[in-house]
């Protein structure tokens, strides 16, 4: 084998494989290949946003899926790891439009208009769209890059084009005016998802008004929002707050507009809460979700005082018309008070919606949208095990913002599901379950329609006509131009009423002619360049201006991504995927909504298990974030560390769907590790001698045995640890045992025979360690795979191996199963076989623990009382794990009194200190340590005495002093038998 480097140098090394890897298409799949005996294994990347770069929880997330993919295909599975990005709509538009007005492009987006800025953004995609998959292969992801998808693919965009029709056909897309959150500076409606909540110092304006029929009656009304006082339509109260039931049904004067101070009635709703503020609620159903509910359950008219960009309208009365809300609100103070209707203005902190992308408090806003009623939502609930049923009333706050009933299918039926056989999904950790089933009790309609211009542009055509007979008429037109109409919907908006093409044909040659009016025609459907320039260009139809959102096609992201709706080799041979790892921020946003569309167009769920991960901290438990300046660049610590040490780093502090400390000393003590792995295979090699050969049981030491059994159960740990998403258990059974049974102990111990003269033994040591490093090697590979695979080859132990198990890459060899029976009583090893070695390693901890209590590092000579017989060999061993410089074993030892001395489970060992301290010296550290603790002692003595002190601090106080009494009687103790050790 070729002598290893004195140093690992990872950079080389990577590269080298990674390149090595893609050359040889050792991640891409071939559904060919999946058979009974070669099963399936597929996983989908939550595709990363165009605009995206690598962070640490990019890191988190991808290194689980690679170590879930590299051990698939160490179990001898059909991998299939499908990477891509999202077009990522309003983010990636955001960054196109500020990078074009800084360079002084544009103002505005209408300055290019639409065609001309996606344009823009095409160019920006192809030019820096692929940073993070670049940066998600120096991570060592094995994705089968062949099949990398993008959103806005164009196989892909006729998929999302195909489920909207669909829908729409369903009846399960409707437009309506809702209220939405909305971005004053994208101009789009938002989802909840795209929301950031930030604590805000605002101002709490308390104002009163009159009761018109009770002249001297004062209502005082605290609003953190006067500027939008001009579209109240209504003053709440709750029926059951008695201090205002007597006024249910009078009127107050709205205080602005100034020259326009309307009635408002006094209206009784639950929804006031009467306990805070003064329990009176202003009503402004255009600019609150709350107040909009209210006006829809009394009937209130909904006025609304703001243009899209946050500017106040006309209705916001000449005062406040043409100002920016936040001027305007400081505006509608003061007009509060010139007429005398201000009360007060107190400090107030509340929480205040941003857009995510663009960094703007969000308004709520009355809009027409496109919405989505949630197919399949029986089946995406009852799929999920362990998910657990919840009244409405418990299912806090619903993720969107359209009320809908609830679903009447929606009932328990997990035992039926049962017995027919269907499948369930897995959640890890278990305890998500019931939070997704909360999100899916409390459905409401999905508001899917952006105002942007990068993204799926929703597929409908609309024309206005006068009459009926000649809507009829424009679908003559196209249907003399070859359109199908009996698969178009028409739509007449106006009235809601619904038609297929075909019925409003025979309403015109009925000759209905009391059906007429002004009427807004929609048409959807898949229609192709050719067609959509028939609509436009010869019946006058123009395409609907909205895109989709952008979940809206990432929702069919684990089977679009593979053919469909093509029954492609690939669907039929890795669908359903097997596991999906992301974030738990978003079960409802991607989760759920796959859920539903595996459902809806494959009849079965999209994947068998859901990981979710925890959130990246800092020390100081603050979320990772650009904006705190406490997230490290992945790639320095790649360039820093090595890309494995910053796998196990961030592998070996993230227990199961906790959050992860992040603390880059992990990320240093994962390449301490890799230094340590090294070290250990260029041991190995500097002992010579023939490479995994055969190992002799009649040859095995006690602690061959010992390490055989160590490696077994560390295959085992390692092994339910994995299958069980546990994967900082892995990392920290893969560091006991390599750093501290396989290295500290076993090698230490094996210098015995390494050192010695019996070569027959020595092969047989060199075969045990080859066997442990192999095996050790393999169990690294996911979690570590560049530096497991350049030691697989230097130690040369693909050498006799099949190409694809293990020869040409030890990502494709087995992986390890512990020793059977059969294979243990072949060779010797019997249970107590590692009681035999723990007693030898016990009573060389006795004995460190002996020269550090008199700070001794340095060889000394111990002596053995044996209680037992003791091979000669054994004896070797002690003798190197001691650094004893003799051993001296005496069954007949009689030591000075005083001798220092510990009683182990092989004998009394003691380490004679003639010669060996400064007694004198070591007497006078000692009786100042004695006088410190016994000083210490002294007064949390007298506190735990004190009836002042005990009978006012609380329980955990009170044990927190009697543990430190406990400790420091324990040092005294250890102290005073120093002392009496030195005579």
């Amino acid at each position: 084998m070729p002598e290893l480097d004195k140093t690992y140098t990872p950079a080389e090394v990577e590269a080298r494989w990674y390149q090595r890897w893609l050359d040889d298409k050792c991640f891409e799949a071939d559904p060919a290949r999946v058979s009974a005996a070669r099963p399936a294994y597929s996983i989908v990347i939550p595709p990363p946003n165009v605009t995206g770069i690598l962070t640490l929880g990019h890191v988190l997330n991808n290194t689980i899926q690679d170590i879930l993919a590299r051990r698939a295909r160490m179990l001898g599975k059909e991998v299939l790891w499908l990477p891509g990005t999202d077009h990522a709509g309003i983010a990636t538009q955001n960054v196109v439009e500020k990078t074009l007005k800084k360079q002084g492009v544009i103002k505005h987006r209408d300055d290019l208009g639409r065609e001309a800025l996606v344009a823009k953004i095409w160019e920006w995609k192809e030019k820096h769209g692929g940073i993070i998959i670049e940066q998600l292969k120096k991570l060592g992801a094995s994705c089968d890059w062949s099949r990398e998808r993008f959103t806005f693919d164009d196989d892909y965009n006729a998929c999302v084009m195909r489920v909207f029709v669909d829908l729409y056909k369903k009846g399960l897309i409707y437009r309506g005016k809702r209220m939405v959150n909305w971005c004053p500076s994208s101009l789009t409606a938002l989802s909840d998802e795209e929301v950031v909540m930030k604590p805000q110092n605002a101002i709490m304006y308390h104002f009163k008004v009159e009761v018109v029929e009770e002249p001297g009656t004062w209502l005082t009304i605290a609003t953190t929002r006067p500027e939008v006082i001009p579209g109240d339509t209504a003053i709440a109260v709750n029926p059951k707050d008695e201090r205002y039931t007597h006024l249910i049904g009078k009127h107050v004067r709205r205080p602005l507009p100034v020259e326009n101070q309307e009635l408002l009635p006094i209206i009784a709703d639950e929804h006031v809460d009467f306990t805070f503020g003064t329990g009176v609620l202003k009503v402004t159903p255009a600019h609150d979700k709350a107040d909009f509910e209210i006006g829809q359950r009394h009937s209130l008219p909904v006025i609304d005082v703001m243009q899209p960009n946050g500017i106040l309208n006309d209705l916001a009365g000449k005062d406040l018309a043409g100002m920016e809300r936040f001027a305007a609100r400081k505006r509608a103070a003061e007009l509060l008070t010139e007429i005398g209707s201000l009360v007060k203005e107190e400090p107030y902190q509340n929480n205040l919606g941003f857009s995510e992308r663009a960094d703007v408090p969000i308004e709520s806003r009355l809009s027409e949208q496109w919405f989505l009623k949630y197919p399949s939502v029986k089946e995406a609930r009852e799929c999920v095990e362990g998910s657990a049923r919840v009244p409405r009333a418990e299912s806090g706050v619903p993720p969107d913002s359209v009320p809908v009933a609830a679903d009447p299918t929606d009932q328990p039926a997990t035992e039926t599901q049962k017995a027919a056989g269907a499948s369930t999904m897995r959640f890890h950790p278990d305890r998500w379950a019931k939070t997704y089933d909360h999100w899916m009790t409390g459905l409401q309609d999905w508001c899917i329609s952006r105002q942007v211009w990068w993204g799926h542009r929703i597929p409908v055509w609309s024309k206005e006509a006068d009459y009926l007979r000649m809507a009829c008429a424009e679908l003559h037109a196209l249907e003399s131009e070859g359109f199908d109409l009996d698969e178009i919907k028409a739509k007449n908006l106006e009235t809601g009423k619904e038609w297929t093409g075909s019925e409003l044909l025979e309403i015109e040659d009925a000759s209905d002619a009391s059906v007429v009016g002004r009427f807004r025609l929609s048409l959807c459907g898949l229609f192709d360049a050719k067609q959509a320039s028939v609509l436009e260009k010869n019946v006058g139809f123009t395409q609907d201006p909205d895109v989709l959102d952008t979940w809206f096609s990432s929702w069919l992201w684990p089977f679009a991504t593979m053919g469909w709706p093509e029954k492609t080799a690939t669907l039929k041979a890795f669908y359903p995927t097997t596991d999906l790892v992301t974030g738990p921020d978003i079960i409802f946003f991607w989760v759920a909504r796959m859920i539903m569309a595996g459902f809806e167009w494959m009849g079965e769920l999209p994947f068998k298990n859901v990981y979710f991960t925890g959130i990246i901290r800092d020390k100081q438990g603050r979320k990772m974030s650009k904006s705190l300046g406490n997230s490290p660049d992945p790639l320095e610590l790649i360039a820093s560390f090595s890309a494995d040490a910053l796998r196990f780093g961030i592998m070996r502090s993230a227990p199961l769907g906790q959050d992860i400390c992040f603390d880059e000393k992990n990320v240093e003590l994962g390449r301490n590790f890799c230094t340590k792995l090294w070290n250990a295979a260029r041991f190995r090699q500097m002992q010579g001698g023939e490479t995994e050969t055969e190992i002799s049981a009649a040859l095995l030491s006690s602690d061959d045995k010992w390490i055989l059994l160590r490696l077994n159960t560390a295959i085992a740990e390692v092994t339910a640890a994995l299958e069980d998403y546990r994967f900082s258990d892995a990392t920290a059974t893969l560091y006991r045992f390599f750093w501290s049974e396989y290295c500290d102990w076993y090698i230490e111990a094996s210098k015995a025979v390494l050192q010695g003269t019996d070569d027959k033994r020595k092969a047989n040591t060199l075969a045990v360690i080859d066997f442990v490093l192999s095996n050790t090697l393999r169990l690294f590979h996911p979690f570590m795979p560049f530096i497991t695979e350049e030691l697989w080859h230097g130690m040369a132990f693909n050498a006799d191996l099949p190409a694809d198990q293990g020869g040409n890459s030890i990502m494709f060899a087995k992986w390890p199963k512990p020793l059977d029976a059969d294979e243990l009583a072949y060779f010797g090893i019997l249970p107590e076989d590692e009681k035999t070695a723990n007693d030898k390693y016990e009573a060389v901890n006795l004995g460190r623990g002996l020269k550090s209590t008199f700070n001794i590092n340095k060889r000394v000579r111990f002596v053995l009382k044996p209680s037992q017989e003791l091979p000669a060999h054994e004896i070797e061993v002690l003798r190197i794990l001691l650094n004893a410089e003799p051993l001296d074993v005496d069954a007949a030892f009689s030591p000075t009194q005083g001798t220092p001395s510990a009683l182990t489970p092989l004998g009394t060992l003691f380490l004679p200190l003639d010669g060996l301290i400064d007694v004198e010296a070591e007497r006078a550290r000692i009786g100042k340590e004695v006088a410190k603790v016994e000083s210490e002692l002294e007064k949390v003595t007298a506190k735990l005495a004190d009836e002042k002190f005990t009978s006012k601090v609380p329980q955990k106080v009170l044990d927190e002093h009697q543990q430190r009494k406990t400790d420091w009687q324990e040092k005294l103790a250890k102290l005073k038998e120093m002392m009496s050790a030195l005579g």
